[in-house]
């Protein structure tokens, strides 16, 4: 870090992004896991967990690989719940867009659910913090999530099917997800896109491959953008 309010930035990242090790760890643990039991080597569990970093997506592409979908449908499935992460990055290059090459191409390689959600709660706060400070702050954030992936897909790869099944680690993919994006749900289009794609993915949830997944996410963002539209027209 460049200076101490730097440094600040960074521990206050790294604080607010603690409290979500307690799921990343069970989440990546199921990982390894659920992998070593779907017949992966050591190196593919490793190489999956370190390479795409997207727990979500890793998920989906493990049970597609074992119900022996057709590859198209396991790179579209995995692009298509990765395509939050386009729409993450757009959201926060205005506030890390001044940072050098280096530091966005590795803020883009860790950018996660819980790092950006940490990250853009803050920038929301506070707009006209210095992009160094924005920076520092995403960068601890970071350091509080990616270590604790990699350490625990390593140990689910490891400890493979000695985790007792009563464990449940599979409560920690719901947890995340309502725990990050419940409180931002604080707009009508997003209520509309939220409850659009339950509503959606409950009624396809018969489409083969969990291409449900596809059509739902494809059908929420429609609605939330109408919805965005209607409202500002209404505004105006």
């Amino acid at each position: 870090m460049r200076s101490t309010t730097d440094r600040s930035a960074f521990f206050s990242g790294l604080r607010a992004c603690a409290p979500f090790i307690l799921v990343v760890v069970p989440f990546g643990m199921l990982f390894g896991v659920l992998a070593s039991e779907a017949g992966w080597d050591f190196v593919q569990i490793l190489a999956m967990g370190f390479l795409v970093i997207a727990g979500a997506s890793q998920f989906a592409a493990l049970q597609l690989i074992g119900e022996q979908a057709p590859f198209l449908i396991i790179l579209a499935t995995s692009l298509a719940v990765n395509l939050r992460m386009a729409m993450y990055s757009a959201s926060i290059a205005p506030h890390i867009g001044p940072a050098p090459l280096w530091q966005r191409a590795l803020a883009a390689y860790m950018l996660t659910d819980q790092t950006y959600g940490v990250a853009i709660n803050h920038y929301t706060m506070h707009p006209n913090e210095p992009w160094t400070r924005k920076v520092a702050y995403f960068f601890g954030a970071i350091t509080a999530i990616c270590p604790a992936w990699y350490a625990s897909t390593l140990a689910g790869a490891v400890v493979g099917q000695a985790i007792p099944g009563e464990f449940a680690l599979d409560f920690a993919i719901p947890i995340t997800f309502i725990a990050l994006f419940a409180p931002a749900l604080r707009s009508l289009p997003h209520l509309v896109a939220a409850v659009v794609s339950i509503v959606v993915a409950l009624n396809l949830a018969w489409m083969p491959y969990n291409s449900w997944m596809l059509v739902a996410a494809a059908v929420a963002m429609v609605a939330g953008a109408l919805t965005e539209v209607w409202v500002e027209r209404r505004g105006a």
